[in-house]
């Protein structure tokens, strides 16, 4: 076989991305989302809402008033424990993230 086609099928792997239309948040607010989903027992009343400034992303997380006491656990134990899981994915993007949970 010649290699007069490999250049033409030749895709670069770099590790380099195009972010252009990518979401600034996107990763944490998912993370966010899918803890809480797995946390509540009515996965369908988990809301995520994002709000970007400079240099922070705000995640504000809405559940059932029912399942409040899930999200923020013994005192406040599981909420720490969310707003540390999503400040890893954050700090993996270069963000850094602030959590609400509001009623």
């Amino acid at each position: 076989m010649s290699d007069a086609g490999v250049d033409e099928l030749d895709v670069d792997d770099d590790d380099e991305t195009d972010d252009g239309n990518r979401l600034e948040g996107s990763v944490p607010r998912t993370v966010l989302e899918y803890v809480a989903k797995a946390i509540v027992d009515d996965p369908g009343s988990v809301i995520v809402e994002v709000d970007e400034s400079r240099s922070t992303v705000s995640l504000r997380l809405n559940v059932s008033p029912d399942d409040m006491g899930r999200v923020i656990g013994r005192r406040g134990r599981t909420a720490q424990a969310i707003r540390t899981v999503v400040r890893a994915a954050a700090a993996r993007e270069g963000l850094d993230v602030h959590v609400d949970i509001v009623d």
